[in-house]
């Protein structure tokens, strides 16, 4: 659209973002709050607004009574329609205090209540030598509280990247102690240190390299009406889901949805998707690691990992 929205410099887009986030939130806004927003001069405010009628001329209209733009019953997001869900994300954000309201373009919030258990903050510093320790291809040691029985709190890992599922962030990292490659829970690591040069080639993590599609469909036993309620929620096209997922991470997306569960054991209304290549996926998961295991022990007996 050249000008017209397309490729716009940079900060000028920013701000008829900003004019089409508060028309589409508040229905309203001024040329006061585009000045004291970006710090520009009354002049400049204006250029803009003439910019975005020019882009969107049917969205917006001059409220004398108001001394304000508002919002036509014709008003279609021209520039933020694609983003949307960044800012709902941010309304959540700021209902668990992970930004201030002021962090964001929003004037007046609307109602907003998220239910949620709630984990204690991620510690800066750990997450800090995490990173560099990504960055620079070092393994560290850490203390980290384990889930599987283990009683010793000490781990000697390599992390190569991060993950996220179900509200928790991942370590994807080789471990001495058992020289495979596994997830650690970010939140359960409690220190770092002693970094030091990786010898371990994260590309022999098979499952993390290697991805497979996620063949998603509505559970057969739901009513017609239901599974097309279904699909339309997940974006199905005739009825199918194909989701690429590393093998690591489909571990996490069928337990979150109980796409893990056997179709039949659970009541459709629980398990409203299933998971149709279900034991491809749990196969190749599982030979991957497999391949993996196999590949570090011939590196470790070469004298390398």
């Amino acid at each position: 659209m050249g000008e017209d929205g397309g490729q716009l410099r940079w900060g000028v887009r920013r701000r008829l973002e900003f004019i089409d986030f508060r028309l589409f939130w508040d229905g309203r806004f001024n040329r006061s709050d585009l000045s004291a927003t970006f710090a520009i001069s009354a002049q400049q405010a204006s250029a803009d607004i003439a910019q975005y009628e020019k882009i969107a001329p049917a969205n917006l209209r001059y409220d004398r009574a108001e001394k304000a733009y508002v919002r036509t019953a014709a008003f279609e997001p021209v520039l933020i329609g694609e983003s949307i869900e960044r800012y709902l994300l941010q309304l959540v954000a700021i209902e668990n205090r992970w930004m201030r309201p002021e962090d964001t373009w929003f004037n007046t919030v609307p109602p907003v209540e998220v239910i949620t258990l709630g984990r204690r903050p991620t510690d800066p510093e750990v997450l800090l030598r995490v990173l560099d320790a990504i960055g620079r291809r070092q393994e560290i040691d850490i203390v980290y509280a384990s889930l599987t029985g283990s009683t010793q709190p000490a781990r000697t890992i390599a992390p190569h990247a991060l993950s996220h599922s179900a509200g928790r962030w991942y370590i994807r990292s080789w471990s001495r102690d058992h020289n495979d490659f596994r997830d650690y829970n970010l939140n359960r690591i409690a220190t770092v240190s002693a970094h030091r040069p990786a010898t371990v080639d994260p590309s022999l993590d098979f499952e993390w390299v290697h991805k497979i599609n996620l063949d998603i469909r509505p559970n057969p036993e739901l009513t017609a009406e239901r599974q097309i309620a279904v699909a339309a929620e997940h974006g199905m096209t005739d009825g199918r889901l194909l989701r690429p997922c590393r093998l690591s991470l489909s571990f996490y997306l069928m337990s979150e949805y109980n796409l893990d569960v056997e179709p039949g054991v659970l009541k459709p209304e629980k398990q409203q998707i299933v998971l149709h290549n279900r034991e491809e996926v749990i196969q190749a998961r599982a030979l991957s690691r497999q391949m993996s295991v196999e590949a570090l022990a011939r590196a470790a007996a070469g004298g390398t990992t």
